[in-house]
Order: structure tokens, then sequence, then C-alpha cells
């Protein structure tokens, strides 16, 4: 793994100016702030985030979503398509997971702007470590509605597992 942490770093590099990693405050277990990292696969400056009024519709849009990313069109590096379409974008969460902010699976963490917009109900999902893999992840994604997700989401933080766990993590290799 440190090989492959090493050529991912290198290659960013190569490719950008800039930093390697990506960080990004996310909400984690109960609701508590903490520092996600990422291999940087956008460019220096550009915006990661959803605009908030975009993050505000798709919370209360009833449609499926086929991205729920806007469109990140040329604020890739070279070859950043290539670090998110194999994952390799989120190697560093490894370290989240060894600081126990994170874990292999659960949900995916969101960003505070997307928490703050959430109804309580939705802060059920909380309930457990987020992940770098989780059911939603691996049940559809994209084409689901927001309120699909989060069920799904809540689903996994009420039926924790061993065996679910490893249901996960074979659907998502």
């Amino acid at each position: 793994v440190l090989i492959l942490f090493l050529f991912v770093a290198c290659f960013i590099k190569l490719v950008s100016r800039g930093p390697v990693l990506f960080v990004q405050e996310r909400i984690g277990y109960r609701g508590k702030p903490f520092r996600m990292l990422k291999f940087r696969s956008m460019r220096v400056n550009a915006e990661p985030d959803m605009p908030q009024p975009q993050v505000d519709t798709l919370i209360k849009c009833s449609q499926p979503r086929h991205q729920w990313d806007f469109p990140a069109g040329q604020r890739l590096i070279a070859g950043g398509r290539l670090l998110r379409a194999f994952g390799l974008d989120e190697l560093p969460q490894l370290i989240n997971v060894l600081k126990g902010e994170m874990s292999i699976v659960g949900p995916r963490p969101c960003t505070g702007g997307e928490f703050n917009s959430f109804e309580p109900w939705h802060q059920e999902r909380c309930h457990a470590l987020p992940g770098l893999t989780g059911l939603w992840q691996v049940r559809g994604k994209n084409p689901t509605t927001f309120e699909e997700m989060i069920k799904l989401d809540i689903h996994y933080a009420l039926h924790q597992s061993l065996r679910l766990d490893f249901l996960i993590l074979l659907q998502t290799l």
C-alpha cells in the first residue's frame, strides 16, 4: 500500500502544482467534524463542493440523480478522472480509518453544508462511523434519490454487523 501511496503522490506532483493531499472538513460519527484526507484530483483552487442552493435542491428533490457532484469538467488534473475511477484518490482515508475517524464500511461522510440542510431524521445516518464504502455505494449510488441514500445509510447504522460489512466489501470489489 505504501508503494501505491508514493506512486500516486509522485504522479500528482508530476502533473500538477500544489499539494498532493486535499483536506476537507466532513461530519463523522454522532455529527462530530473531522478532517478527511484525499489525494488531490482537482486543480488548485477548483471549487470542490456543490453550491449550497444545489445541495438544498438535491435534498428536497425526489428524482434519481445520475451524478451527485456537479460536472468536474476542467476542474480535474491530468489523470484525475482515472484516480477517481479506481478509487485511488481515496487511499489517504486509510489514515482517517487508523485514527478512528472513519471505518472501512459505513455511510459516506457528508460536508457541513449538507449536514446543516438535513432534517433531524436524516442525521440518524451519523449513528455509524463513516466509511470508505457502504451500503449506498453498492446498492445503486448515482441513480438513487437523496432520500433513498439516507434510508440505506440509516439501515446500515441500525443493522451493523461483521456479516453485513463482509457482504458490502465483496460487492465493492
